[in-house]
């Protein structure tokens, strides 16, 4: 079942078109990427996908929750992690705080719990915007470059999550200027000149 269908996305800024046609589906417990240059667009899509920008033309249909992670990080440097993931926990409607607290675990931040955003890393921030994406338990997650600033450690953690994301029968879709491990996608999408090729079966 797909949990994302796209058709004839078009969206342009002033005289300048970023997308012209774009069509995807993504089927639940699949893992997508869609791969360009910088300034391809991939952003501006993903924002549209998720709902924070509109498209000038075309269509999408999403099934169920949506977990949205932004490559800027939009987080408040003055509250805690803690306080964070509290915030969200409230705004999501949870009864626990169980599934946020085994993210936490799976990306090796405890001990952050009581730091200030200010204080870390961009890769234990990135940290944190990924379990206030996912600690819903989202049936679609779209990730802008989500392993970016992870040391290596932290970016096989990142896979090891993804795999049993998939299990769980969520549909991931990851937009990146570069993919190195091109046999972890089940489809992979390249966006090139306003539009999306299948380049799944195209050798890195």
């Amino acid at each position: 079942m797909d949990v994302l269908t796209v058709r004839d996305i078009h969206k342009s800024f002033g005289r300048r078109t970023i997308l012209q046609g774009v069509g995807l589906s993504v089927a639940a417990g699949t893992l997508v990427g869609i791969v360009g240059e910088n300034g391809s667009g991939k952003s501006t899509l993903l924002r549209i996908l998720a709902g924070e920008l509109r498209p000038d033309r075309g269509d999408i249909t999403r099934i169920g929750a949506t977990g949205y992670c932004p490559q800027t990080v939009v987080l408040n440097d003055a509250l805690t992690v803690s306080q964070h993931i509290a915030y969200f926990w409230a705004a999501y409607g949870l009864h626990d705080r169980e599934r946020a607290d085994e993210l936490i675990h799976i990306l090796g931040y405890e001990q952050y719990l009581g730091s200030r955003v200010a204080a870390l890393s961009g890769g234990t921030r990135q940290k944190l915007n990924l379990t206030l994406a996912l600690m819903h338990e989202p049936s679609l997650l779209l990730l802008d470059e989500p392993y970016q600033g992870f040391d290596w450690e932290t970016y096989l953690r990142f896979w090891h999550l993804a795999d049993s994301l998939r299990e769980r029968g969520a549909a991931i879709l990851i937009i990146s200027h570069l993919v190195f491990e091109q046999e972890r996608f089940d489809r992979l999408y390249r966006l090139e000149g306003g539009t999306v090729r299948d380049d799944t079966l195209v050798p890195a």
